[in-house]
């Protein structure tokens, strides 16, 4: 029976090659990212708690613009990934132009609605109804949250243009290029922050002004490298061959990609509304609430690159097997994906469980604050391997085209019960934040039984390409 289990759970020393093949680069890629935002939170941090805070408040929705933009994208990627998988690059085209149509749309909406909206969106994280509260610092921490996303603006159009090309190459299994862009941009940013915010080298200090200005660079230095790059070995990528001579795509593709990736645009949009709703309902707690949590999601983050990158992999290989219409092997292979993205996140679990404490005094706010921070990075660490379990469950049912019932094992599941617990404890209930956060994370384990079934079933096996 062991044997059994460890055969099915279990891959050979070439299956891990293979894995960590398309894995590696995209977990160096995304923990660079992260190491960099940590650096960047921590240089904020120093500065101030409103600064800290203002900033955080502000990444909450920018989170949401991206995880938006991830949407869209996912949706034609389907396709792009089960195109490369049974050779045909000219579909790989189709879909790349359907996100460059549909998140250049996106994109101008978005900074228009922050324009507009902005001081309204960062006042919903401010409470101002607790007995204790200081005015005067709801005001800074509006203040500095304003400041920083009026620069940060200026680098949504990079991001959303540079995500179309790199999201389009992971798709068909190039992943070392996009590693490297993200490498030299992080670099550039790590050194304009330390520069900028503190005024560095002659330059003068800006603090939170200077922290949106290097990632701005930074994202226009990431976009260039992958623009030259592909552009100039287009017999490596030929689905760049012809790529801006017009915008057509076949009226039969553009309406499977708007059925099949609407639900998944959708479910992206609403989850990263819900993560950003949840954060609003722990901010009733008060302002100690919100830059506790940002010290918590800054490290979480970072642990948690493992299993986002895990879930990329999955989408990569299993779209590429159904693809190729490879459905046991697909099975297969996703049966141990599954398993090693479990055991590798639960031993990153205990590792920042054993940090929970140290990693709150690199900053520069009160001893309150840095406690709660590292009972709430204890909570999460706990839940390392649940969300890596959940992560490559939704991406296996996403990679064969499923993506009504990925709408409602993810979104519908937070917007329906996660979302609504939470506001009745915070809003009927005088519970602290560390149960009240805890009771949350916990209805996760609903979702682990729910995606359990349907991996199990198979429901997700399917080629959305074959015609």
């Amino acid at each position: 029976m062991f044997r059994n289990l460890r055969k099915k759970l279990i891959g050979d020393k070439a299956f891990y090659a293979m894995v960590l093949g398309v894995v590696m680069p995209i977990l160096v890629q995304n923990g660079i990212t992260n190491f960099v935002s940590l650096l960047d939170n921590i240089m904020v941090g120093s500065v101030g708690t409103e600064q800290m805070s203002g900033v955080a408040i502000v990444n909450q929705l920018m989170f949401v613009f991206n995880i938006g933009v991830f949407g869209i994208l996912s949706g034609a990627g389907i396709f792009g990934a089960q195109f490369w998988g049974c050779g045909k690059p000219e579909g790989v085209k189709h879909a790349f132009r359907f996100k460059l149509i549909s998140i250049s749309i996106v994109t101008v909406l978005s900074i228009l609605l922050f324009i507009l909206a902005g001081d309204g969106l960062i006042s919903l994280y401010l409470n101002d109804s607790q007995p204790d509260v200081d005015i005067a610092a709801l005001n800074a921490t509006l203040h500095y949250g304003k400041q920083y996303l009026l620069v940060m603006l200026i680098g949504l159009v990079p991001f959303s243009l540079c995500q179309c090309y790199t999201s389009t190459l992971r798709e068909c299994g190039e992943t070392v290029l996009p590693m490297k862009a993200s490498m030299a941009a992080v670099l550039i940013n790590m050194c304009l922050n330390a520069i900028l915010i503190f005024g560095l080298l002659g330059m003068p200090a800006l603090g939170v002004v200077g922290a949106a200005i290097a990632t701005v660079i930074s994202r226009y230095v990431e976009l260039f490298i992958v623009l030259i790059y592909t552009h100039r070995n287009v017999e490596k990528y030929p689905f760049m061959d012809g790529l801006y001579k017009s915008m057509h795509i076949p009226a039969n593709l553009t309406g499977k990609i708007i059925t099949k990736g609407t639900p998944l645009m959708l479910n992206e949009i609403l989850w990263s509304l819900g993560i950003a709703t949840l954060a609003k309902c722990y901010s009733e707690r008060g302002l100690d609430v919100v830059a506790a949590q940002n010290i918590s999601s800054t490290i979480s983050n970072l642990f948690g690159v493992l299993y986002i990158s895990m879930g990329s992999a999955v989408s990569i290989i299993i779209g590429q097997l159904l693809g190729a219409g490879k459905m046991e092997e697909a099975k297969d292979t996703d049966t141990k994906l599954i398993a090693f993205s479990v055991g590798v996140c639960f031993l990153a679990g205990l590792v920042l469980l054993g940090i929970s404490d140290l990693f709150p005094r690199i900053y520069n706010t009160s001893d309150e604050i840095k406690a709660l921070a590292g009972s709430l990075i204890r909570i999460v660490a706990i839940f390392v391997p649940v969300n890596a379990f959940l992560n490559t469950s939704y991406f296996t049912i996403r990679a064969g085209g499923k993506t009504i019932i990925t709408f409602l094992f993810d979104s519908a599941f937070m917007w329906l019960v996660s979302i609504p617990a939470a506001y009745l404890l915070t809003h009927f209930t005088m519970l602290p934040i560390l149960p009240l956060y805890l009771y949350v994370q916990m209805l996760d384990l609903i979702k682990c039984v729910i995606g359990y079934v349907m991996v199990k079933k198979g429901i997700w096996i399917s080629n959305i390409v074959v015609d």
